[in-house]
Formats: structure tokens, sequence, C-alpha cells
């Protein structure tokens, strides 16, 4: 439940639309639901802003539909990541509106109505296999409300590629710059624009990248200013932080209640 719910449903109880008995039980799931094999946090919203997000690694089809059903009947917008054809076939058969980004690897409920963006992110990849990763950090900035600017195959190996797109990659609020391989790129960025860019290393690369070991270590010590890294793979985390940036921007410097 977030707050525009939560000051609906007080409203509705102050002008006598709901009973006080109606509101309780609809309060009671707060601040969290105990479905046995997981704690469902529905106070998350409340306290960040945007609902729990479902890691679907490692969950069963059932436990993911479970999860995902009973965040969609408290929240406008739900999201899993890390998830499974088969886990996206049980959670539609509990939940008909969600949909599958093959892409992201992700279900996405999504039932906003017209919202103003908080603020502009841009997302960029180095190259085509960086995409899913990429994928997940666009479609978590967007439903934070944020416009999206993909920019992908980018990498330092066709600079040329990247530098065309500098006025607008200057407009932005905050960069997603994902990349495996050597990890080159979010320096690059970082030393062209004012924004702070969040770095993630991809497992992308030859033996020596070390399942994306060799981009982490090299974002970590990255001389340009500015830079910020997140865990590899981690696209979730990027388009998280970015969405948060690109909302106190857009908020004189506070994130949006």
């Amino acid at each position: 439940m977030d707050r525009d719910r939560l000051r609906a449903l007080l409203q509705r109880v102050q002008h006598g639309a709901t009973s006080p008995d109606d509101a309780l039980r609809e309060l009671a799931r707060l601040p969290f639901e105990d479905l046995g094999f997981a704690r469902v946090d529905h106070h998350r919203a409340l306290r960040k802003g945007f609902p729990e997000v479902v890691f679907g690694l490692g969950k069963t089809p059932q436990q993911t539909a479970a999860i995902t059903q009973r965040l969609a009947e408290q929240h406008d917008r739900v999201l899993v990541t890390r998830a499974s054809p088969e886990a996206f076939a049980a959670v539609k058969q509990l939940v008909p509106d969600a949909t599958y980004r093959a892409d992201a690897k992700a279900i996405v409920v999504d039932r906003r109505t017209a919202d103003p963006p908080a603020g502009q992110v841009a997302v960029l990849c180095a190259g085509t296999a960086d995409l899913p990763v990429a994928e997940e950090a666009a479609l978590t900035a967007q439903l934070m409300d944020c416009q999206v600017q993909r920019l992908y195959d980018v990498g330092v190996a066709g600079l040329h590629r990247l530098l065309g797109h500098i006025p607008a990659l200057q407009q932005a609020r905050a960069i997603v710059v994902v990349a495996g391989m050597e990890g080159a790129l979010p320096s690059v960025v970082a030393g062209l624009v004012a924004a702070p860019v969040i770095a993630v290393p991809t497992s992308v690369g030859y033996g020596a990248s070390f399942q994306g070991l060799a981009a982490l270590l090299a974002m970590l010590t990255s001389c340009s200013p500015g830079v910020a890294v997140v865990n590899i793979d981690n696209g979730f985390g990027a388009g998280y932080l970015a969405g948060v940036i690109a909302q106190g921007a857009g908020q004189e410097g506070s994130a949006r209640p």
C-alpha cells in the first residue's frame, strides 16, 4: 500500500464511504503479510516510495505467483526480476494483467495512471551481450516514473558510436552504464558529463574477465570522478539508484514521499 492509496482509504472512512471495520481489514496486512514461505512487505512503499521487488531466481513458479498476487492486490506496480517464462505462466493465472519482458527477464504489473515523470535517466550498454542487464536497469527506472533514454552497443571499441550522443547525455539527471569485458565505458562517460554515473559490471567476457570481476575492479578503480559501482549484473540496483537520484533532482533535492 503506497501513500496515495492509504490517503484515499482514510478519506473514504472520513466521508463515510468505507466503514472502520472494512478499513481495519485492509490495513491488517500492514506492515507485512505472512505466506508461510515468505513475508510480503506491504509497508515498503510507504517507507521507500516503491513497492517490494521480487527476486525470482531460486523461487518456484508457484511461490513467485503467490507473492506477486499479494503485491498486486495492494500496489499499482509490481516488478519481478530474474523471472523465467515458467514463473510468468504461473503469475499470469493469478494476475491476468501481468506482462513478461523477455529482454529484461522480468515480470511487470503496471496499473499507473498518467503520472509526470520525475526526471530523465540514460541507460547505456557497451555491447549487445550486456542488453539483459541494461534492460533490467531501464525497466526499473521506468517503473519509478523516470523518462528513460536507451543507448545500446556504444562500447569503447567503437567510441564514435557514443560521441554523437553527448548533448543528450548531458541532459540526464543520472546515467547507468553497463559493461563487461574490461569495463572501461563508465570511466569514459563520467569524464564527459556532470551527472552521476552508476556503473554496472556484467559477467560478459572471455576467461580472464573472471565472470565480471575484471570489470568490477576496473570500475571501482576508475580515475573519473562521479562514478558509483553496483554489483556484477545488478541492473535492478543501478536502475533503482538512478530512479532515486532522478526523483530527488525533480523534487528540489527531496525524494518523492
